[in-house]
């Protein structure tokens, strides 16, 4: 058998309900894959569906979920250390753990095991990118060639980040590895365009229905500042905007939308990216039935 299980997917594909199902049949644990829901008190805005891990009544253990404050900034670098410490403490205890998410980078980087740098601020390349629109930091980030990213820059702070690390990297060029890369069986979850469109625009009013703008105002009153919300993008970012007034709650609405299917396109590239990259994915077909799912990844395990 091989050492992980990993099952990724775009948004809104149903990927946490099938690892938990998996996860149950294996007698196994979860670790995220997520950057975003390593935030506390950041539930709906970040889809942590925790009512996923509970299976047959059974609860499952989940790691590298609820692990930071909000207002932090968490990374790839401090992701793949906190990765390996969950990964080998499961594999201690004689399992082979389940590893989902849609945050690639995250997830190349620990199954190819990449050398990464605790990338420090750099206060002048920050000044100069000062005023450029989202658009043209993209341009700027397009550029360079090294492995980041790119399906989570959605905010301008975040593309200025992710500028600040490539321009790092290339003078700090590291070693290839500091992990052993992880032989792991990979399950993507292959979901329809329109199918997916349709259940990210149904499960993003259930989730303003849920409370997710009482969410943000509460994070906004507990004292984190309006730009660190909007830092983490899509969800926090319009609605942050909307409570602070800068939209009004019906183009709050129409901008988010778009956000995250622009953001569901971007992860699948970087999925299909991967297998150009030598990865081997197994794809089902997110339609179907859970037990066909579950099924078919028993097999491919077997």
């Amino acid at each position: 058998m091989k050492e992980l299980i990993t099952i990724i997917g775009p948004t809104a594909s149903g990927k946490t309900a099938l690892a938990a199902q998996v996860a149950y049949r294996l007698g196994t644990e979860i670790i995220s894959g997520d950057s975003r829901q390593v935030y506390r008190r950041m539930d709906l805005g970040t889809g942590k569906d925790l009512g996923d891990y509970i299976v047959q009544g059974v609860p499952i253990p989940y790691h590298l979920i609820d692990i930071r404050e909000p207002g932090t900034k968490y990374n790839v670098f401090e992701y793949q250390h906190d990765f390996h410490e969950a990964f080998a403490a499961i594999r201690a205890k004689g399992k082979v753990p389940v590893l989902c998410g849609g945050t690639g980078m995250y997830i190349e980087a620990v199954l190819k095991g990449y050398k990464l740098l605790d990338v420090p601020q750099n206060p002048a390349l920050r000044e100069s990118l000062k005023g450029k629109s989202l658009a043209e930091l993209e341009q700027i980030l397009a550029s360079y060639k090294t492995l980041h990213n790119k399906t989570d820059v959605d905010s301008a702070q975040r593309a200025i980040r992710a500028i600040e690390i490539e321009e790092y990297y290339q003078t700090q060029a590291p070693d290839k590895h500091e992990y052993e890369p992880i032989d792991s069986l990979i399950i993507g979850l292959d979901i329809d365009r329109e199918a997916r469109r349709a259940k990210i625009s149904h499960r993003l009013r259930e989730r303003l229905k849920e409370g997710m703008v009482d969410e943000v105002r509460a994070l906004l009153e507990s004292g984190i500042p309006a730009e660190d919300l909007i830092y983490y993008g899509l969800e926090y970012k319009y609605l942050t905007q909307y409570v602070i007034g800068q939209l009004d709650y019906d183009e709050m609405v129409r901008l988010l939308e778009i956000a995250i299917h622009q953001f569901a396109k971007r992860q699948m590239t970087w999925f299909r990216g991967m297998e150009r990259r030598g990865f081997e994915i197994h794809w089902i077909d997110a339609s179907l039935p859970m037990g066909e799912k579950v099924q078919q990844v028993m097999n491919l395990i077997r």
